[in-house]
């Protein structure tokens, strides 16, 4: 499916020049590059599945004292929306928070 032509498709056919060699300096910072995004979004993911844990245990809490109900799922939600934009907007320093709480909690743990 790649064409041949030298207008058209971004998916054309490298040239002998590019295949001996001529890639090979821009494949290590491509392959560094696609390894930061996978790890950024797997880290995401696992902010993402976080917060939703801690939405679940406040929706919890919430409905099983009743006080203020409505209320405090309200501020729940504003919060949960306010964290998943932050990592959404900032998921390298999303990371780092993550990372230094973890080593807190680690520390005081022991």
């Amino acid at each position: 499916m790649a064409t041949t032509g030298t207008q058209g498709s971004a998916w054309q056919e490298p040239s002998s020049a590019t295949m001996s060699g001529e890639r090979s300096g821009g494949n290590g910072a491509s392959q560094v590059s696609q390894s930061a995004a996978a790890t950024v979004d797997r880290i995401a993911s696992g902010a993402h599945q976080a917060v939703d844990r801690i939405a679940a245990a406040a929706n919890s809490a919430a409905s099983q004292f009743g006080v203020r109900g409505e209320e405090v799922l309200e501020m729940k939600d504003r919060a949960l929306e306010t964290a998943r934009e932050y990592v959404r907007e900032n998921p390298i320093a999303a990371l780092a928070i993550a990372v230094a709480a973890g080593f807190v909690l680690s520390k005081l743990i022991r």
